[in-house]
């Protein structure tokens, strides 16, 4: 009897042994999640940007060129994405969505790898709110949020009253009293002043720390930057001579055809003491502008080197698949447009690479794809068992093995009462009255030769047939989406 119990606890201590090793062999995920980044960088085409250590991962991995989100709005993008979980008439609606209001019974990205026995850590911008599904993760910090403050607000809105993060002493101290201040800033420090540097240096704290536990983890680092305000430190902005920057042909004027109905007139800038409250900004303000984006784009490119490199130096490259990506596009006034908030290209076209350090291909794909496919792909990646009947997405991992793949025949992007369905060669809008889903305006923009949306050729006889294509697949295949059943 006695050598029967001592052989099976040999035999419960040898599954145990195995089932801590095969713990330990699940890859590490590391999610740079960027706010309000277009594909504005050299690895993306535009050569005007300085972002060598982005595109340093680029060249690592595998970068899609034709990748989407599927809300041009951060708090919906957000809840989207890591629920794998479409938008609909009624459900991730804008900035403010919750993930536990909308979708409470969702299994969530991060839950799904908590539950997994990884360690999930929340670092910055991930959700957009900070008290959102907080039980998902294994911790979850921004900066400045948990320290202790004399006015008895919560971390949420301790962090909400100070996320703009002036440097200059004016800028701070008009935006403590009136929450206010400038679009954009240039101030002489280090990296680590602003709060995309006090996150970087979190992220790596993480990482040392993380390798000692022997566990795998669920590493996140949502940047501010490029969001509004644009505030990078000055070595950022002298990157770039400002009389070599150039507003885009199309900055004065909106689609020719195009409904009124797709022209924002973004709010969220016009929220910021230099910019004017109604109108156009100056031309020299519009420099200033895109200057900033680019300062920002630069400055957290620099910092995702730090991050890349501390994940490097502690030996975990080798074992920790690393996804960037943003959650929408953004407009630096093409069609007159700031920010996101539209259907068009520019707001919904987003940066995603992929490396993962156990596969071989490496390179750029056109593939069409969106950001529910994120969450299905990492489950194939880590061998995962995916929550049943939720993701709309589709996993990536054949695209990763084949670059030539022609990827999703359709993407589906809502803004409001606006529907979009996104080919390889097409863009097709409709605008639908919420009340009884009729449509009131459409656009559609040929994109075979560029994404510049420059004419509505919705009304054109030699579209028609496409036309007729595209809205009866909205009307089919997303139909539960429109009517919000």
């Amino acid at each position: 009897m006695k050598k029967l119990l001592i052989l099976l606890v040999l035999i419960l201590s040898s599954c145990s042994a195995k089932l801590i090793e095969q713990v330990r062999q699940k890859p590490n995920v590391l999610l740079l999640y960027i706010d309000d980044l277009r594909p504005e960088l050299a690895s993306f085409g535009a050569l005007q940007i300085q972002s060598p250590n982005i595109d340093a991962l680029a060249e690592k991995g595998v970068r899609f060129s034709n990748a989407y989100c599927n809300v041009p709005v951060c708090g919906a993008s957000r809840a989207s994405m890591l629920t794998g979980i479409l938008p609909t008439k009624n459900k991730f609606l804008d900035y403010k969505t919750f993930v536990e209001k909308d979708t409470p019974e969702a299994v969530t990205i991060p839950e799904l790898f908590k539950k997994n026995g990884y360690t999930a850590i929340s670092n910055g911008k991930i959700y957009h709110h900070l008290d959102d599904r907080q039980g998902d993760w294994n911790e979850v910090w921004r900066p400045y949020a948990f320290d202790k403050n004399n006015t008895g607000l919560t971390p949420t809105d301790y962090w909400q009253s100070l996320w703009k993060d002036y440097k200059d002493p004016y800028n701070a101290s008009q935006y403590r009293i009136t929450d206010m201040g400038p679009a954009y800033e240039s101030e002489d420090v280090s990296d680590s002043i602003y709060i995309d540097g006090l996150l970087t240096e979190k992220v790596i704290r993480d990482i040392k720390k993380l390798k000692k536990t022997k566990k795998p983890f669920f590493l996140t680092a949502g940047f501010i930057s490029p969001h509004l305000p644009f505030n990078a430190p000055k070595k950022y902005w002298d990157l770039y001579d400002r009389n070599t920057i150039k507003q885009p042909e199309n900055y004065n004027y909106i689609p020719k055809d195009a409904p009124e109905i797709s022209i924002s007139s973004w709010p969220e800038m016009r929220s910021y003491t230099n910019i004017p409250g109604q109108g156009p900004v100056s031309d020299s303000i519009a420099i200033d502008l895109i200057h900033g984006y680019y300062a920002t784009i630069s400055y957290t490119d620099a910092l995702v080197g730090k991050i890349l490199n501390a994940l490097k130096e502690e030996g975990l490259e080798n074992n920790t698949i690393v996804i960037l990506v943003s959650d929408h596009g953004y407009n630096l006034q093409e069609h007159t447009q700031w920010t996101k908030f539209t259907n068009y290209n520019t707001s919904t076209q987003v940066p995603l690479i992929i490396y993962n350090p156990f596969s071989k291909t490496k390179g750029t794909t056109n593939a069409l794809t969106s950001l529910v496919d994120i969450y299905p792909t990492l489950v194939e990646i880590c061998e995962l068992e995916a929550p049943k009947k939720q993701l709309d997405g589709v996993s990536l991992v054949p695209v990763l093995n084949n670059l030539n793949s022609e990827g999703k025949k359709y993407v589906f992007i809502k803004k409001n009462n606006g529907f979009t369905l996104k080919t390889r060669d097409f863009s097709y809008t409709e605008f639908i009255k919420p009340k009884d889903n009729s449509t009131v305006a459409r656009m559609l923009y040929d994109h075979r030769e560029n994404k510049s949306e420059n004419i509505n050729v919705v009304h054109q006889k030699e579209f028609k047939s496409i036309v007729s294509e595209l809205s009866l697949t909205l009307h089919s295949v997303y139909q539960k989406n429109i009517n919000g059943k």
